[in-house]
Protein backbone atom coordinates (compact mmCIF):
# COMPACT_ATOMS: atom_id res chain seq x y z
CA UNK A 1 0.00 0.00 0.00
CA UNK A 2 1.08 3.34 -0.66
CA UNK A 3 2.03 5.79 1.97
CA UNK A 4 2.68 9.66 1.11
CA UNK A 5 4.31 11.60 2.19
CA UNK A 6 3.79 15.81 2.17
CA UNK A 7 6.82 18.22 0.87
CA UNK A 8 5.67 21.39 3.48
CA UNK A 9 8.64 23.28 1.27
CA UNK A 10 6.56 22.71 -2.10
CA UNK A 11 5.17 25.12 -4.26
CA UNK A 12 2.99 21.97 -5.69
CA UNK A 13 -0.69 22.30 -3.86
CA UNK A 14 -1.04 19.39 -1.22
CA UNK A 15 -3.72 17.58 -3.20
CA UNK A 16 -1.69 17.24 -6.35
CA UNK A 17 1.55 15.68 -3.69
CA UNK A 18 -0.76 13.07 -3.50
CA UNK A 19 -2.14 12.80 -7.28
CA UNK A 20 1.43 12.95 -8.27
CA UNK A 21 2.92 10.02 -5.61
CA UNK A 22 0.05 7.78 -7.24
CA UNK A 23 1.25 7.97 -10.44
CA UNK A 24 4.51 7.53 -9.22
CA UNK A 25 3.44 4.57 -7.70
CA UNK A 26 1.84 3.16 -11.09
CA UNK A 27 4.47 3.99 -12.94
CA UNK A 28 7.12 1.52 -10.89
CA UNK A 29 4.57 -1.15 -10.19
CA UNK A 30 4.01 -0.10 -6.30
CA UNK A 31 0.14 0.15 -6.89
CA UNK A 32 -1.97 -1.76 -9.76
CA UNK A 33 -5.22 -2.03 -11.11
CA UNK A 34 -7.37 -3.08 -8.40
CA UNK A 35 -5.51 -2.14 -5.35
CA UNK A 36 -7.56 -0.10 -2.95
CA UNK A 37 -6.08 3.75 -2.58
CA UNK A 38 -5.61 4.33 1.61
CA UNK A 39 -8.91 5.64 3.65
CA UNK A 40 -9.57 8.88 3.14
CA UNK A 41 -10.29 9.50 6.69
CA UNK A 42 -6.39 7.54 7.22
CA UNK A 43 -4.65 9.59 4.86
CA UNK A 44 -5.94 12.73 6.43
CA UNK A 45 -5.09 11.76 10.07
CA UNK A 46 -1.74 10.66 9.47
CA UNK A 47 -0.64 13.78 7.10
CA UNK A 48 -2.74 16.70 9.44
CA UNK A 49 -4.43 18.34 6.83
CA UNK A 50 -7.97 18.41 5.67
CA UNK A 51 -9.69 15.09 4.44
CA UNK A 52 -11.45 17.65 1.35
CA UNK A 53 -8.36 17.95 0.27
CA UNK A 54 -7.53 14.24 -0.16
CA UNK A 55 -11.30 14.13 -1.79
CA UNK A 56 -9.47 16.50 -3.94
CA UNK A 57 -6.67 14.35 -5.02
CA UNK A 58 -8.87 11.50 -5.28
CA UNK A 59 -11.23 12.92 -7.36
CA UNK A 60 -8.89 14.23 -9.70
CA UNK A 61 -7.69 10.38 -10.46
CA UNK A 62 -10.80 9.59 -10.66
CA UNK A 63 -11.04 12.55 -13.43
CA UNK A 64 -7.79 11.06 -15.15
CA UNK A 65 -9.20 7.15 -15.21
CA UNK A 66 -6.81 6.18 -12.84
CA UNK A 67 -9.30 5.57 -10.18
CA UNK A 68 -13.00 4.44 -9.10
CA UNK A 69 -14.41 5.87 -5.99
CA UNK A 70 -17.08 2.99 -4.81
CA UNK A 71 -19.45 4.87 -2.03
CA UNK A 72 -19.00 3.13 1.12
CA UNK A 73 -16.16 0.53 0.31
CA UNK A 74 -12.96 3.27 -0.97
CA UNK A 75 -11.03 4.33 -4.23
CA UNK A 76 -9.52 1.55 -6.02
CA UNK A 77 -7.10 1.93 -9.04
CA UNK A 78 -8.25 1.16 -12.34
CA UNK A 79 -5.36 2.79 -14.66
CA UNK A 80 -1.97 1.45 -14.94
CA UNK A 81 1.29 3.66 -15.97
CA UNK A 82 3.66 0.98 -15.54
CA UNK A 83 5.32 0.99 -19.08
CA UNK A 84 7.39 -1.66 -20.17
CA UNK A 85 10.51 -0.71 -18.23
CA UNK A 86 9.00 -1.89 -15.26
CA UNK A 87 10.96 -5.14 -15.48
CA UNK A 88 14.32 -3.53 -15.69
CA UNK A 89 13.31 -0.90 -12.75
CA UNK A 90 14.47 -3.54 -9.96
CA UNK A 91 17.74 -3.82 -11.33
CA UNK A 92 17.90 0.12 -11.94
CA UNK A 93 17.05 0.80 -8.49
CA UNK A 94 19.06 -1.39 -6.79
CA UNK A 95 21.98 0.26 -8.81
CA UNK A 96 20.25 3.79 -7.25
CA UNK A 97 20.04 3.20 -3.99
CA UNK A 98 23.97 2.18 -3.81
CA UNK A 99 24.52 5.53 -5.79
CA UNK A 100 22.33 7.39 -3.76
CA UNK A 101 24.46 6.01 -0.37
CA UNK A 102 27.36 6.98 -2.20
CA UNK A 103 25.62 10.83 -2.90
CA UNK A 104 25.14 10.59 0.92
CA UNK A 105 28.50 9.26 2.46
CA UNK A 106 30.67 11.92 0.11
CA UNK A 107 28.29 14.65 1.43
CA UNK A 108 25.64 15.21 -0.31
CA UNK A 109 22.08 16.65 1.02
CA UNK A 110 18.78 15.78 -0.32
CA UNK A 111 18.80 19.01 -2.29
CA UNK A 112 22.59 18.33 -3.62
CA UNK A 113 21.31 15.12 -4.66
CA UNK A 114 17.94 16.44 -6.26
CA UNK A 115 19.50 18.84 -7.86
CA UNK A 116 22.38 16.59 -9.42
CA UNK A 117 19.80 14.72 -10.89
CA UNK A 118 17.41 16.43 -12.58
CA UNK A 119 20.67 18.87 -14.14
CA UNK A 120 21.84 15.86 -15.66
CA UNK A 121 18.78 14.80 -16.65
CA UNK A 122 17.43 18.06 -18.13
CA UNK A 123 20.79 18.10 -19.87
CA UNK A 124 20.97 14.48 -21.28
CA UNK A 125 17.50 14.41 -22.02
CA UNK A 126 16.50 13.33 -26.00
CA UNK A 127 14.75 15.58 -27.65
CA UNK A 128 10.64 14.97 -28.13
CA UNK A 129 9.12 15.20 -31.38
Amino acid sequence: MIEFVLDGRSRVATYMQLVVQVKQALRVGLLRPGDQLPKVRDVAQELAINPNTVLKAYRELVLEGLADGRPGVGTFVTGDLAGPSLGAQAQLRDELVTWLERAEAGGMTPDDIAALIETTMRGTAAPRA
